[in-house]
């Protein structure tokens, strides 16, 4: 056998190149060989998707210096995990400084904070919690005072008008110093047994001036039960009302004594109380303050005695009269009271306090 090539025989002729340059096609099903031909024919053997798509490569980004220009400046402590499910999370530290503003509150919590009253800061920063009403109010319960004195010698009738201003008061002040306001039933009702109280003596005279006062008195406690258990409130808020409002009936109640009393004696104490207030709104310390009122009063006390006919007595009576008044001029200034409260129970309570010792040291003296 020769080695030469055949006759045409190409030496470069590759038999399979030109299957290997042409993509291969997959094998179709005999019967969907047509549907694959057919571009409308095979979409109904395509699988179609709709649905929403997102993006499974997430692109971090690092904010610029611009971006954090708008965020002050924090401190964050990580907390410690704890696997314990009833544990507390942690409180978030208040500065000193910031804890103790000016605003009223407390340093913030989770649980919540209440107000804090400013006798209760007072109490914590070491200081009284007492603001006297000074001499402005002391100034009306001079005015209100000598009024009482003047037309308690002018007749029962006179004496009644500035009585029943010191009622009203007496009545509003009591309220607004317990922080109760507005409490519009509750101070008509006090008003309403000091009016009951005064019609009363007025019709009784002034013998069975005890018997009235205290049987009004009485009454007013009954209705203030009553009235209270008509009451839709809280049984907390119920009590405290329950007990402003027998507190302000009876001290204007209570201030119908000048009515009761001697004339004398209301014109002497009327007299002694003007002039202890305002001693002791002079801007001196405590001890001396009422160390010089209760000398101002007693000095009234004779000095207007002497006119009246009581002489010396007068200042015991003055004395006695003064004592009570600054009990309820230190009462009107407890617990940082409002100036409302400096210019209603600040002017009444001294005069409405001072009754009772006017009524028992006149029918002891007189």
């Amino acid at each position: 056998m020769s080695n030469q090539p055949y006759e045409g025989y190409d030496e470069g002729y590759d038999p399979y190149a030109q299957q290997r340059q042409q993509p291969q096609q997959a094998q179709a099903w005999p019967g969907h060989q047509q549907a694959y031909d057919d571009p409308q024919a095979a979409q109904q053997y395509t699988q179609q998707w709709q649905g929403q798509t997102w993006d499974t490569q997430v692109q971090q980004t690092r904010p610029s210096a611009s971006d954090l220009a708008y965020f002050p400046p924090q401190n964050y402590q990580a907390a410690q995990q704890s696997h314990d499910p009833y544990a507390q999370p942690p409180r978030p530290e208040v500065p000193e400084a910031q804890a103790s503003t000016g605003e009223g509150y407390g340093p913030p919590s989770l649980a919540g904070n209440a107000r804090i009253t400013d006798a209760q800061r007072a109490r914590l920063e070491g200081r009284s919690p007492i603001i006297e009403p000074g001499m402005q109010p002391a100034g009306l319960t001079a005015v209100l005072a000598l009024l009482l004195s003047v037309t308690a010698q002018v007749g029962s009738y006179a004496l009644v008008v500035p009585l029943v201003v010191l009622q009203a008061v007496t009545a509003a002040g009591w309220f607004r110093l317990n922080g109760m306001w507005p409490a519009r039933q509750g101070i008509a009702l006090a008003f309403a047994g000091a009016l009951v109280a005064d019609v009363a003596l007025l019709a009784a005279g002034r013998e069975n001036g005890p018997a009235a006062i205290l049987g009004t008195l009485g009454v007013w406690v009954l209705l203030s039960l009553v009235m209270q258990l008509r009451s839709h409130a809280d049984p907390d808020t119920r009590i405290t009302s329950l007990m402003a409002t027998v507190a302000s009936a009876a001290l204007a109640i209570v201030a119908a004594g000048h009515l009761a009393a001697d004339p004398d004696a209301v014109t002497v104490g009327a007299a002694a109380v003007a002039v202890a207030i305002l001693a002791r709104a002079l801007p001196l310390p405590t001890v001396a303050s009422v160390v010089v009122s209760l000398l101002a009063a007693a000095g009234a006390g004779i000095a207007v005695g002497g006119m009246t006919g009581m002489g010396a007595k007068g200042a015991l009576l003055g004395a006695g009269a003064a004592v009570c008044a600054l009990i309820g001029h230190r009462v009107a200034s407890y617990d940082y009271p409002s100036r409302f409260v400096h210019f209603t129970a600040g002017v009444a309570l001294p005069l409405a306090a001072a009754a009772p010792a006017v009524y028992l040291l006149g029918r002891a003296l007189v």
